[in-house]
């Protein structure tokens, strides 16, 4: 991957109209995702009384998060290029396709999304928890940092394939729901073991709201390593290095 494609911008960056508007995209989609993952969990605690998960909790997730991402991803496509994920705005970075300081911008506009959906999810279900990520009995720390950095390896490697990549033609039409169906997949296969993040934004408001911080750092260095494995890749591999440089307002 060549390394003159990464680029910090320019101080002007942070103010320009477009850079603050894709970051107010990117809340706003987060802020859609997680309002409807998060819920979806809180929904199933408040029919099950609490109980104990069970399969069909899974399969709820599962879809509750794939439908929303693929909305997110939609809805923010055209304005942002739908990051909706640090991890995807770091790979992006790596493959030259954002510069770092629009990238900061969109880390923090999604790392706010996410908190304030959680804020609205606790108000509107008078005061029921936001859980935290956690890891299930018996998954060490080492366990699932290896799930999170191959689900978010999948993650990401699709997102260059269906929206990155400038020889996807038609099939960047379908790149919303491919994403959000990989993440659905993801969640049904590493979901029960750690509760399959891949997110480091989704694990972030959660966390807050409930102030709950154990085994945290998981939820960000397995994302961030498998989004850059993914995006050195792809990049390297199967991107013709000497096409011209991407709009920033895409991936």
């Amino acid at each position: 991957m060549p390394i003159y494609r990464i680029a910090i911008g320019t101080p002007g960056e942070a103010s320009h109209p477009d850079a603050l508007k894709a970051a107010l995209a990117e809340f706003f989609s987060m802020l859609i995702f997680v309002f409807a993952g998060e819920g979806s969990g809180m929904a199933f605690n408040k029919l099950t009384d609490s109980g104990s998960s069970t399969p069909a909790g899974l399969v709820a997730a599962a879809l509750a998060h794939g439908f929303a991402l693929f909305v997110a991803v939609s809805v923010g496509a055209n304005i942002s290029g739908g990051h909706v994920n640090p991890a995807v705005t770091f790979g992006a970075f790596l493959g030259g396709h954002i510069t770092l300081l629009r990238g900061l911008l969109y880390w923090i506009a999604q790392l706010l999304g996410s908190v304030v959906a959680c804020l609205l999810l606790k108000f509107s279900t008078g005061g029921l928890e936001t859980s935290a990520f956690s890891l299930s009995s018996g998954v060490s720390v080492w366990n699932a940092l290896v799930f999170e950095i191959v689900m978010t390896f999948g993650l990401v490697y699709t997102v260059y394939a269906t929206a990155v990549d400038p020889k996807k033609g038609n099939l960047g039409i379908i790149a919303p729901i491919a994403i959000g169906f990989i993440v659905g997949a993801n969640i049904l296969a590493g979901g029960a073991f750690d509760g399959a993040s891949m997110n480091p934004a989704v694990s972030f408001g959660p966390a807050v709201v409930s102030w709950s911080w154990a085994n945290h750092w998981v939820y960000w260095a397995g994302p961030l390593i498998g989004a850059a494995i993914a995006a050195i890749i792809y990049d390297h591999i199967f991107i013709d290095n000497t096409h011209e440089q991407l709009p920033t307002t895409d991936y």
